[in-house]
């Protein structure tokens, strides 16, 4: 991929890929909450997430001289370690663990797996830097995280929501323990005076997805980031593009969500995205600019949709963070802004 240069750190946004085929799932596989899930990938989830899309992102992608991507969970669709298997193959293709973050989805995490045959093939995806391990980077269970990867000016800082939830609920969290790790994590690296990006798969405010889809201690979550901060917050989840705020000790942080990356969409604002941001040092702080790709499903190619400019305060200046919109192109996404 290419390198930042003039302090500029150019980095894709993709999430809810569910990449992954269930064509030869056996019945054995299927006594428990996934039986649910391959009904619903029989009978819709296979027509709407399409490899012809896929083909087409990661050409699109190949174009944008990008110095990172991030993946915001939900690369499966059932969580079986077939998919995992699937998935890794897929992220081998778009790029190796050190220009490519994980972070998992709850359809990762559909139910209790073994982590040898799951989420073991994505740690180099997944894992902090050298150097930077929060927790047991070979650890079965979610000590893995929070993650940090420092790249450039930007700490790419990975939590994960994923866990195993009841039938026909989606919710997640992230525990007492992560987020004690996280806030210290905040304050190290905003004393390197770094762009500081939390990435997560629910959206961090409960309000903005259905009561059984959110982020069950989003507002502990909130209370953390209140504390000691953090430059923006990337989600997948919702399925649609968005952006929230969240206050912080300087006024308020960016929360911004994406499409599905493969998504045909039988609405346009739920057909295929993904984001690309220019982060940037300001006078005052930083310049983000942000701008949106779309599909289109008559070219079978990605165009330029949406772009903005956010600014985002340096320092505890009291000073909030403001937003302009100096450029704005039709998109078929249909952005929630």
């Amino acid at each position: 991929m290419a390198k930042s240069m003039n302090g500029i750190f150019r980095v894709a946004h993709l999430s809810d890929l569910h990449l992954t085929s269930l064509v030869d799932v056996k019945i054995r596989d299927l006594l428990n909450k996934r039986a649910l899930g391959y009904l619903s990938w029989r009978f819709r989830r296979r027509h709407e997430h399409a490899p012809e899309i896929l083909a087409a992102l990661l050409h699109d992608l190949s174009e944008q001289a990008l110095d990172h991507i991030v993946i915001t969970g939900d690369l499966t669709q059932i969580g079986l370690p077939g998919e995992f298997q699937q998935a890794r193959q897929w992220l081998e293709t778009l790029g190796s663990p050190t220009d490519v973050t994980v972070v998992p989805g709850n359809h990762d995490a559909y139910v209790r797996t073994p982590w040898t045959d799951t989420f073991a093939l994505w740690a180099p995806y997944m894992a902090s830097d050298l150097g930077l391990q929060t927790g047991e980077q070979q650890a079965p269970d979610r000590t893995l995280f929070p993650s940090v990867r420092v790249r450039g000016h930007a700490a790419l800082i990975g939590v994960t929501s994923a866990h195993p939830s009841a039938p026909f609920f989606a919710t997640g969290s992230l525990g007492a323990a992560q987020m004690d790790r996280l806030g210290d994590i905040l304050d190290l690296t905003r004393r390197q005076g770094l762009f500081r990006i939390l990435l997560i798969h629910h959206p961090p405010i409960e309000s903005m997805v259905a009561w059984r889809k959110r982020l069950t201690d989003g507002a502990a979550l909130g209370a953390i980031l209140a504390r000691h901060g953090v430059e923006m917050i990337l989600h997948g989840h919702t399925h649609h593009s968005s952006v929230a705020y969240l206050p912080d000790v300087r006024g308020t942080i960016p929360i911004i969500g994406v499409p599905s990356a493969s998504a045909r969409g039988a609405k346009p604002e739920h057909r295929s995205g993904y984001h690309v941001y220019e982060v940037r040092p300001s006078s005052n702080g930083w310049e983000v600019r942000t701008s949106s790709r779309g599909y289109s499903p008559g070219n079978h190619c990605f165009f330029a949709g949406d772009q903005r400019v956010i600014m985002v305060a340096g320092s505890a200046t009291g000073s909030p963070y403001t937003t302009v919109h100096p450029h704005s192109h039709p998109t078929q996404h249909g952005q929630r802004a």
